[in-house]
């Protein structure tokens, strides 16, 4: 299911690598992020903010800013932390786990070189245990580079022994979140915990930790390699870089796209996804996944990267697209994913915990054609209400989806409460 178009340095990997040998990997592309990266880690930093790579579990964050603030701590390398998150449980989002598995020595790479310019000694593999074979090959990969001379070098520059591990998560959705992660790095159940403090200051064990995504790291090696204007060079106008693209939903060819930053939506969906399933129209997408607002047909033309996407209303989130076809409900879909919203809900915040569930019950009993005027009110009243209200962005991922809903497709929902 795996599709390569544009100009792709990442999947690469997925062809160019038998299984995860890390020989291979050093003879081909592999190797020159990290020398650089140790070689002078200021500049290394530098060129990641000159790129403008962002983070891409989702928030958009520049990673220039979090690996600035870790450098920038006053405690020993052995106390400060590097955490590649692939934890990856969204709907729709299948990126992380195809890095992962295959072509995680780029990953490796990437996290290492950003500990040499983090000043960090530990560096935590963090992965999710449900996605089969990932476990399995990082840990693998992980065992070639302990006794290479390239962590040697690192080791050396640090003054310290480099950690290199692997944990796996709980696999829940809300593991994924950087605090969350965290507390499961230091053995705990991974509830998150509200910000300020940042874990860029208070991370695992107290101490300044980065936490960035699989594909962040990636992204980091790549343009290590290439430098700052030649990865800048990938993307398309003023967008930067390339970009995985998780395409599911009603297309022709479903399936994960290295594309330059800044392709259209259009052109995902119809040059390289192949159009739509049955000669249908298309009608919407949730972007990045199930977690962000909706685009409607205005929206294809949105350049995919993140400040257009957020100029267009909405968030690129992970890069995963769902799209779908006229013919197809809204208020179904969306039921669906709040339903998953729900039960991934991890307790401790009560508005969470039972504002999502609320939400699903009242999505049911409309979509079953068992609504009324008032629950189209409760639920304008809930999306209004919760955002805010947990101590991470699962509740409002939920409002935001079913506000973005009821806005751009109002019609559907009063035609279920209206006439059933």
């Amino acid at each position: 299911m795996t599709h390569i178009g544009g100009s792709p340095r990442l999947l690469t990997a997925l062809d160019t690598l038998v299984g995860v040998d890390l020989d291979a990997w050093l003879a081909g592309p592999g190797g020159a992020a990290l020398t650089a990266a140790v070689a002078d880690p200021a500049a290394a930093r530098e060129a990641v903010r000159l790129a403008d790579l962002r983070g891409m579990g989702g928030a958009a964050f520049p990673t220039a800013r979090k690996w600035d603030a870790v450098a920038a701590a006053t405690v020993p390398a052995g106390e400060r932390w590097v955490i590649a998150n692939g934890n990856e449980d969204e709907p729709g989002t299948f990126k992380d786990r195809v890095l992962l598995e295959h072509a995680p020595h780029l990953i490796i790479e990437g996290a290492l070189a950003a500990a040499a310019c983090c000043g960090a000694a530990n560096v935590v593999l963090y992965v999710n245990p449900r996605h089969a074979g990932v476990e399995a090959a990082i840990a693998e990969a992980v065992a070639q580079w302990r006794d290479h001379h390239l962590l040697d070098e690192l080791e050396r520059v640090l003054g310290e022994p480099v950690r290199l591990r692997v944990h796996a998560s709980s696999g829940l959705y809300v593991g994924g979140e950087d605090t969350a992660a965290i507390a499961s790095v230091e053995g705990g159940f991974p509830f998150p915990r509200r910000k300020p403090p940042y874990p860029t200051t208070h991370g695992v064990e107290g101490m300044p930790t980065v936490v960035n995504n699989v594909e962040t790291l990636a992204q980091a090696a790549v343009l290590l390699r290439l430098g700052a204007p030649a990865y800048r060079d990938l993307g398309v106008g003023e967008a930067s870089g390339t970009r995985l693209y998780s395409l599911s939903g009603d297309v022709i060819r479903p399936g994960l796209y290295e594309l330059p930053s800044g392709t259209s939506l259009r052109s995902l969906v119809f040059d390289h996804g192949g159009g739509m399933l049955a000669d249908r129209s298309f009608k919407a997408v949730f972007t990045g996944g199930p977690s962000n607002t909706l685009l409607a047909t205005d929206g294809l033309d949105v350049a995919l990267d993140p400040d257009s996407v957020v100029a267009a209303g909405s968030r690129l989130g992970t890069g995963a697209m769902i799209v779908i076809s006229e013919g197809t409900s809204i208020t179904r879909k969306v039921a669906e994913y709040i339903d998953f919203f729900a039960g991934a809900s991890c307790g401790p915040c009560p508005p969470c915990r039972t504002g999502t569930h609320q939400l699903s019950q009242i999505l049911h009993r409309i979509d079953t054609g068992h609504g009324t005027p008032a629950d189209l009110d409760t639920l304008r009243s809930l999306t209004a209400l919760l955002p805010g209200s947990g101590n991470c962005g699962l509740v409002d991922a939920a409002a935001t989806v079913v506000a973005s809903a009821l806005e751009r497709f109002p019609h559907e929902f009063e035609r279920q409460v209206h006439h059933r």
